[in-house]
């Protein structure tokens, strides 16, 4: 019995999956399906202006910064990544921001008080915001950083400017199967608290998201680690976001993988909303 209910599980989830790209080919207009331009994306901006760090209440953030523009942007890399996640797109997007790339608590060479959450995460960003004296920044967060775009902007939305928010999930039961399956067995052999995060936050409720007020971006990949209909969720119960899944993209193909694809993404969406 067991063997069998195992079966039609595996042919559910492979039947959902197919019908889910099915849908997204047939029907590309409902999910603002695009593809990326990088034709008019000058070369990186290579040195860095700022290479250290900031004291906040619980946590010695390290932080790098690239460029000199007018409006500051805050980068928020992914679970168990660094600066070196997104300094390929700080070096871009640094052709026109001031661009801050923070390290999250417990990642890098900032400081591990010992305990972590996308709740906690955000009230980092809320203090390194106001130690650096920034004003309305911009934030783009990918996966885990993603989330914490989206927590940030709900936990305190007087702050941010605007937010990107690439990769994100709504709940731990938004992902593909396989995703939280191996981050489990990782987990088996090798405890940690970063892992056990993603298997049990975020919960984005409907009433949560709708503390967002600033102009929001949801986007993630074609063939991302969550669902598509979970990114249309976000976007549906963010009022007045934008949404985009990126034909032929997975995961990371279009934002740690390729800073010139990343950097193309966020400045069309900014100058589009007028920031």
């Amino acid at each position: 019995m067991t063997a069998f209910i195992n079966i039609i599980l595996t042919f559910t989830i492979l039947f959902s999956g197919i019908a889910s790209q099915l849908d997204f080919i047939l029907y590309p207009e409902k999910y603002n399906a695009v593809s990326i331009d990088i034709s008019s994306i000058p070369s990186p901006i290579e040195e860095a202006k700022f290479d250290g760090f900031v004291q906040l209440t619980d946590v010695r953030m390290h932080y790098m910064i690239f460029g000199n523009g007018e409006k500051p942007l805050i980068l928020i890399h992914g679970n168990s990544g660094s600066v070196k996640s997104l300094m390929e797109v700080a070096k871009y997007l640094a052709n026109y921001y001031t661009v801050y790339l923070p390290e999250s608590r417990c990642h890098g060479q900032s400081s591990d008080p010992g305990v972590i959450s996308y709740e906690l995460m955000a009230k980092d960003l809320k203090e390194f915001i106001e130690q650096l004296g920034l004003k309305k920044p911009l934030i783009m967060g990918h996966s885990d950083g993603g989330i914490n775009a989206i927590q940030f902007a709900a936990d305190y939305p007087d702050i941010p400017g605007a937010i990107i928010s690439c990769g994100a999930n709504s709940h731990p039961k938004a992902f593909k199967l396989y995703f939280p399956l191996g981050v489990t067995v990782r987990n088996i052999f090798k405890p940690d608290k970063l892992n056990d995060m993603m298997l049990i936050l975020p919960d984005f409720t409907p009433e949560y998201l709708e503390k967002i007020t600033c102009p929001s971006y949801i986007v993630s990949g074609q063939f991302d680690i969550m669902w598509i209909s979970d990114t249309v969720y976000l976007h549906e119960n963010i009022k007045g976001s934008d949404m985009a899944i990126i034909k032929g993209a997975d995961h990371s193909s279009y934002m740690s993988r390729n800073g010139k694809q990343a950097c193309a993404l966020a400045k069309a969406w900014f100058d589009k909303v007028g920031m």
